[in-house]
């Protein structure tokens, strides 16, 4: 049987939640801030489907650190943008991945942004999630990725 989990971060970005969302949306801009694009500096990318958006889809096969997956964009409103992410090496794994973007009140545009992933551990994963849980294993990825969105969105300000 397996065990459900959601590792979440959050930070408050200095820009609005169209800057942010258009680094999102487009799987082209990924590699400006995702927390994996320097795991292999020979990784393999290949984009299909939409342009952005939904159905906009991105693989990837790198080595044993980056492993091999796919993305698609499954929801996309002004505000939110979904993903199912599939993973096939270094384990089989599906997830759904949340971000939701929500401005706050204030002179300046700020916009606080959260990065939910969620899934089940299949048994090989709950058992390695005894010695490091996905909080530990994913939340650092989290966090390195929604500084370096921080980073892209406001230097686009």
């Amino acid at each position: 049987m397996a065990t459900p989990y959601t590792v979440r971060r959050e930070t408050i970005v200095l820009a609005p939640p169209s800057r942010i969302h258009d680094l999102i949306d487009d799987f082209h801009a990924w590699p400006r801030w995702s927390p994996w694009e320097d795991l292999d500096p020979h990784l393999q990318r290949t984009y299909s489907g939409a342009e952005r958006g939904v159905g906009a889809k991105y693989a990837w096969d790198g080595n044993r650190k980056a492993g091999r997956g796919t993305m698609e964009i499954t929801g996309d409103e002004p505000q939110r943008v979904d993903l199912a992410l599939t993973f096939e090496k270094p384990f089989p794994a599906r997830s759904r991945v949340e971000f939701v973007l929500t401005p706050q009140d204030g002179e300046t545009p700020e916009t606080h942004v959260e990065w939910l992933m969620h899934g089940e551990l299949s048994t090989a994963m709950r058992l390695f999630s005894l010695v490091k849980p996905m909080e530990e294993l994913i939340g650092p990825d989290l966090e390195k990725g929604l500084a370096q969105l921080k980073a892209e969105a406001e230097a686009d300000a």
